[in-house]
């Protein structure tokens, strides 16, 4: 009978990851660092929380500003001009503070983290968090198409690296604390703790450094966030939208179908992002004027959106708990699917500080019921719920782009509350994600680090100011 290999973490090839020689040689620095773990949970989840308050009183004030003045039915159309001006206005701000003080914190963010865990990139965290707070603030509020989660991940790991910095004797610990920070922000962001973990687990497994107490400092952190949230949000799940019957077995195979559909999107999805990134950083050269003018005609554009055409603009969220309870036909959910995709991908491509996950999910809603609508009525006794599909869409296409299966099913169910539906979630994700393999697709936020680090060494060699991970 063969041995077992003998997996000794820190040996060989490994070594790599230990955190330091001198790492946690008493018991006293264990319980000091699970509790500036527990700190980083509850910092991170208290400063996502008024992430996301900041982003709807803005909104709010952006829209509905002029309705508390009197007389406000005779100035309506100067309001709607206002709001406008003030989206051109907020989102031109939020690309000039981004790209003149923290180029980093330009996109989600996510692949600036995994860069800081990797060692290529550094946290500059007192710079980061207040830039990222108030350009995000102004680029999500101005109505452009993203969501809060990308970025609340990079406030939560800005918070874990300030905390390693001010707890001078646990510097050596940045890594873990930068961990545990990116988790409890995502936890934070969409109430949901055990996606914040697999997240860091299974997208960030490249660069995150696996042991028992680097896991548990996570852990602990991400329960505190989501305790901080629930105490100030409540503990509804994220979306509010019904529960679903668990679809017969027979069902599976639609489930797997639609998991080969998400695949192949997916994949060029990601694609469509790399080139627009590309094609905008190589129109602004990263000329600040340049950069300003873009940021205030994609404000202007998708506050007017926001205003006509609202299902075209902000994060989706809204839609995803409409069309469940009010769906359309499916040939006009596919419609706005398409129209959606292009303006997604336009305003994350744009280098905007704000992530993508809201979006993704929107998009998998609509495109998974309009399939769920038409498989209901060509094999009617295979299906409960068109809308079970939708959620399955959900967890297909974030596995396919971010390449994290097992994380897009536990966020799914976290944040729907239909933990019944684990099985075709299962089957969808992990076809959406075998199918994307095949094709060569990249993960996402790997692809987006590649390519900064690539531009960066770029400018290095042409003897320009480096720019790191301005997507």
């Amino acid at each position: 009978m063969p041995k077992s290999p003998n997996f000794r973490f820190f040996q060989g090839g490994m070594l790599k990851h230990r955190t330091t020689p001198k790492f946690l040689t008493t018991q006293t620095d264990y319980y000091a660092l699970l509790f500036l773990s527990a700190l980083v949970g509850g910092i991170a989840g208290s400063v996502v929380a008024m992430f996301e308050a900041s982003i709807r009183l803005i909104g709010e004030q952006r829209l509905h500003f002029l309705d508390s003045l009197p007389y406000s039915e005779f100035i309506a159309p100067v309001g709607a001009v206002g709001a406008v001006v003030a989206g051109a206005a907020m989102a031109a701000v939020g690309f000039w503070l981004t790209f003149k003080f923290a180029p980093e914190v330009a996109g989600s963010g996510i692949p600036h983290i995994e860069g800081a865990l990797d060692g290529t990139h550094e946290i500059r965290w007192h710079r980061v968090l207040p830039v990222k707070f108030i350009a995000g603030t102004l680029t999500i509020g101005s109505g452009m198409v993203l969501g809060r989660e990308g970025p609340s991940i990079q406030i939560g790991g800005a918070v874990g690296r300030m905390v390693a910095c001010k707890g001078k004797r646990f510097s050596h610990s940045s890594h873990i604390l930068t961990a545990a920070g990116a988790a409890a922000g995502l936890a934070a962001a969409f109430n949901a703790p055990l996606a914040g973990i697999l997240f860091i687990v299974e997208e960030m497994r490249p660069q995150f450094r696996y042991n028992i107490t680097s896991i548990k400092c996570v852990t602990l952190a991400t329960a505190v966030a989501t305790i901080v949230m629930r105490s100030l949000h409540g503990q509804e799940a994220f979306l509010t939208i019904p529960s679903f019957e668990v679809p017969p077995l027979r069902s599976l195979i639609l489930f797997a179908i639609l998991g080969i559909i998400f695949g192949i999107i997916g994949v060029n999805f990601n694609k469509w992002i790399l080139k627009g990134t590309a094609k905008v950083k190589k129109y602004h050269q990263n000329k600040l004027s340049r950069i300003v003018f873009m940021g205030a005609i994609f404000g202007a554009t998708f506050s007017l959106l926001h205003l006509v055409a609202p299902k075209l603009s902000g994060s989706g969220m809204e839609i995803i708990t409409e069309m469940f309870y009010s769906p359309m036909t499916w040939i006009i959910m596919v419609g706005f699917f398409v129209l959606r995709v292009i303006v997604t991908v336009a305003c994350f491509s744009s280098g905007a500080p704000g992530g993508i996950f809201a979006p993704m999910l929107a998009l998998g809603t609509l495109l998974g019921l309009s399939y769920g609508v038409v498989m209901s009525a060509w094999f009617p006794g295979w299906i409960a719920e068109p809308g079970v599909y939708a959620i399955a869409g959900m967890g297909a296409l974030f596995a396919a782009t971010v390449r994290a299966p097992v994380t897009g099913v536990i966020l799914v169910v976290e944040m729907t509350n239909n933990y019944q539906l684990i099985l075709p979630l299962l089957v969808t994700t992990l076809g959406a994600t075998f199918i994307a393999q095949a094709l060569g697709g990249q993960p996402l936020y790997s692809a987006l680090l590649k390519q900064s680090l690539v531009k960066d060494k770029e400018l290095r060699a042409d003897h320009q100011t480096p720019l790191k991970d301005v997507t």
